[in-house]
């Protein structure tokens, strides 16, 4: 069941793991802070099925581990770095996918800024 009391949990703990910002976006943060001022128990199908959504990504956010969203951005920035590097022809950038360690390193990098 779905109660304001439920969904401040949730919003806390993701403010307190830096979650909150990353995984929700503007308009569903602002879903649920509304939910949380305006209803002590969600009875709309609709609104319901909104927040759960919402409540699902906070969760899998909350479930995924620093290394595995470094890991995660690392392969991102690492993509537009080698199409940056073949642009400036450098041919062994492919290599820099493979190289685990670059990837994770790359992740923390982007992470922390």
């Amino acid at each position: 069941m779905l109660t304001r009391q439920s969904l401040m949990r949730i919003k806390t703990k993701a403010l307190r793991q830096k979650v909150w910002f990353k995984a929700v976006s503007l308009v569903e943060r602002g879903i649920v802070d509304l939910t949380i001022r305006c209803v002590e128990r969600i009875r709309s199908p609709v609104l319901a099925r909104a927040v759960l959504d919402i409540r699902s990504r906070i969760l899998g956010a909350l479930r995924e581990g620093f290394m595995e969203r470094a890991e995660k951005v690392g392969r991102e920035v690492i993509e537009k770095l080698c199409v940056l590097a073949e642009r400036w022809g450098n041919e062994s950038c492919s290599v820099w996918k493979r190289d685990d360690g670059f990837v994770r390193f790359l992740g923390v990098i982007a992470l922390n800024a």
